[in-house]
């Protein structure tokens, strides 16, 4: 599992996990499918080598970029790529394509004009307000970067994988003995003001991230190991009570104030 060549994401993504990937792989077990119930960016599956990866996310505009890349390959990044152009890299192009994207049909449209606004908006975020639409401000980058490269490797790779848009509990319950379940839910904040749950319709709560720790022990006790990473808090600790736990600190990359990105505690709790 520790390969040292790290394949890197697509799309920009808050908490991507590809730096963390020598702290999760030696927990990981071999054999079985790789489930991650919130697939986010699809680091741990772009760097591991499982024959099946059951990839499920709640948010139906990441899953339909996926299902797009895994149908169409290089059609669709030919597609992506026309809007990469400098006439649209300003405020009134920009604000305008995310308009489209909030009132669109078109799946394939839709797609595409994500991976514009992922590379275009500010810090890679991905945010929705409470009509569902995304939100996030043009992020006034000289010359974005097409991830043409990327794209291809994760069309290659998603051969190998099945995509889902469903809650993640119930893309947990379809795990079986021998599987691996790796879950990256939406963090606990650190803060009141630093909750970045909004990436999707509904939100990540106290209450889920407590259903998601029961789900995990009720997996294990079927044989299914599962992994979870959150933030290292005194609530974290008391909800992975009864896994075995990691703790480190990594580096914050996501902060309005690029000198107030310093360390956070992070933990890794494995059931089974």
């Amino acid at each position: 599992m520790n390969d040292a060549v790290v394949t890197r994401p697509f799309l920009k993504w808050a908490g991507n996990k590809y730096r963390l990937l020598d702290r999760i792989r030696p927990l990981m077990t071999e054999g079985g499918r790789l489930i991650e119930p919130f697939a986010g960016s699809c680091a741990l599956f772009l760097n591991t080598h499982y024959r099946l990866n059951v990839l499920n996310d709640n948010n139906a505009d990441l899953i339909n970029i996926y299902i797009s890349l895994q149908d169409e390959a290089d059609a669709f990044i030919d597609y992506v790529e026309q809007f990469f152009v400098p006439k649209n890299n300003n405020e009134t192009a920009y604000y305008r394509l995310r308009k489209q994207f909030n009132r669109t049909d078109d799946p394939y449209l839709k797609a595409a004009l994500f991976i514009y606004m992922n590379r275009h908006g500010y810090n890679g975020l991905c945010r929705y307000n409470n009509s569902g639409g995304f939100n996030v401000p043009f992020g006034r980058y000289k010359r974005p970067y097409f991830p043409r490269q990327e794209m291809q490797l994760f069309a290659k790779k998603s051969q190998q994988a099945r995509f889902t848009n469903e809650s993640f509990l119930v893309a947990m319950k379809k795990a079986r003995r021998g599987d691996l379940v790796y879950c990256d839910p939406p963090y606990v904040p650190l803060t009141r003001t630093a909750n970045f749950t909004a990436y999707s319709a509904g939100g990540f709560g106290e209450a889920e991230q407590l259903a998601l720790a029961e789900q995990a022990q009720k997996l294990a006790a079927r044989g299914v190991t599962v992994i979870i990473s959150n933030h290292d808090t005194p609530f974290t600790q008391a909800a992975y009570r009864d896994a075995v736990c990691t703790h480190f600190e990594v580096r914050r990359t996501i902060s309005c104030n690029g000198a107030q990105r310093g360390y956070a505690g992070e933990l890794l709790a494995r059931y089974g």
